[in-house]
């Protein structure tokens, strides 16, 4: 089964084709990095304009390179929730347009499963139920997927994501966008425990994060260091938070581990690709004695293969959509 995935959540426009949710023959992506690097972060109004201009032509684009028409297809699928309102609206557009053009099955994607499936092209024997954290700039969810259409939240951020405390902090050090990026790049030169960051527990709900503790201590640091006109050694300070932020997401992800009992650990979304926060991923999958599914680099950030893969269990699931479909900035994974 052929199924055409479209991603336009944030600031990524994105078409991919893939075969029965597993085996990718295609993925067209532009990115808007330079655009929003102006800025220091993404403009939703910029981002939702700059999906519009490109849609089509990467549509084109990766039916090409799969080799198959509109006529191959078996369904559309699209990242309706969540994400940026004015972007999601240009891909769903897109996708219902496409979908009564070619007189195929519309399927909606909630962004953060698809992000999961990242790991179904890469590891094509994983199965559920898994344990999977998914981290990005935006979200930080501990997931146990029961099945492929059934995710259960055991713990989630009470305030920022981890990938946003990233990025404000890589900013306020003056490095460039995307700050978690650069921010790892820097962090790999420095000595990860030459600053002390607080790590928040969440009463009653030990499963839960909490950043904008650590990331207003990290930024006061910095501020007070400029007030006096004293100079911080980047390397060291991007290293510690790193440290940090990856310690608290490790801890809780180890604790969910021994809850459930999961049988798989899995990391998925855009600051899985960060090198501290795979590597203790790594080690806390060989001390519980568990295989860990790590997505290769190119499926972490925001892309369609990974809408793609997912809408093949949505479509098998009878998840599908008509045309009165529309995009919602938040909706838990659950729904």
């Amino acid at each position: 089964m052929l199924i055409l995935g479209i991603e336009t959540s944030c600031d990524e426009t994105s078409v991919a084709v893939v075969r029965d949710g597993r085996e990718k023959l295609a993925c067209a992506t532009r990115t808007q990095v330079e655009i929003h690097r102006l800025y220091g972060g993404v403009v939703p109004e910029i981002a939702s304009r700059a999906h519009a201009e490109s849609i089509s032509q990467l549509t084109a684009m990766a039916l090409s390179e799969a080799g198959v028409g509109l006529s191959d297809l078996d369904a559309v699928a699209v990242t309706a929730w969540p994400g940026l309102i004015g972007a999601l609206l240009v891909g769903v557009g897109f996708a219902k347009g496409l979908a009564a053009a070619a007189d195929l099955p519309l399927v909606p994607v909630h962004h953060l499963r698809g992000h999961i499936a990242a790991n179904y092209l890469a590891y094509p024997e994983l199965k559920p139920p898994f344990l999977c954290l998914v981290v990005s700039g935006g979200h930080t969810s501990l997931v146990h997927v029961e099945d492929y259409t059934v995710c259960r939240t055991l713990g989630r951020t009470r305030d920022d994501a981890a990938g946003e405390c990233f990025d404000k902090v890589a900013r306020v050090l003056g490095l460039p966008y995307p700050g978690g990026v650069a921010l790892d790049q820097l962090g790999r030169e420095g000595n990860p425990h030459a600053f002390a960051f607080p790590h928040a527990a969440v009463a009653g709900a030990p499963l839960d994060f909490s950043f904008s503790g650590l990331k207003t201590a990290a930024i006061n640091h910095l501020h007070n260091l400029e007030q006096k006109g004293d100079s911080v050694h980047k390397a060291d300070f991007a290293a510690s938070l790193m440290e940090g932020v990856a310690e608290a997401l490790i801890s809780r992800m180890e604790l969910a581990a021994r809850e459930t009992g999961a049988p798989v650990l899995a990391l998925a979304g855009g600051v899985s690709a960060n090198s501290v926060l795979r590597r203790k991923a790594e080690a806390l999958a060989a001390r519980l004695g568990l295989p860990l599914c790590l997505p290769p680099l190119s499926l972490c950030g925001d892309n369609a293969a990974m809408i793609a893969a997912q809408g093949f269990y949505e479509w098998q699931a009878g998840n599908l959509a008509d045309a009165s479909l529309n995009a919602l900035a938040v909706r838990d994974i659950a729904e």
